[in-house]
C-alpha cells in the first residue's frame, strides 16, 4: 500500500498529537482523515470562493458592462 511521509517540527507534532488525543484516535488515523477531509472539500472551497469573488466584484462588473 502506498505511503506518505510528512515531516513536522516538534511543536507541530505536539499539536497533532494533542488533537488526535482529543479526538480519541491515533495520530495516523487523525492525520489521514484530516488530509482526506481537505482533499474532498477542495471543490466546495473553490465554489465558495467563486461565489465570494462574484459578490465582491458585482458592483464593478455592472459598471463595466
Amino acid at each position: 500500500m502506498p505511503a506518505l511521509n510528512v515531516e513536522f517540527s516538534d511543536d507541530e507534532l505536539a499539536t497533532v498529537r494533542a488533537a488526535a488525543g482529543h479526538a480519541g484516535t491515533s495520530m495516523r488515523t487523525f492525520a489521514k482523515q484530516a488530509i482526506l477531509d481537505r482533499a474532498i472539500d477542495r471543490e466546495g472551497r473553490v465554489r465558495q470562493l467563486g461565489i465570494e469573488i462574484a459578490q465582491r466584484s458585482s458592483e464593478l462588473n455592472s459598471r463595466l458592462a
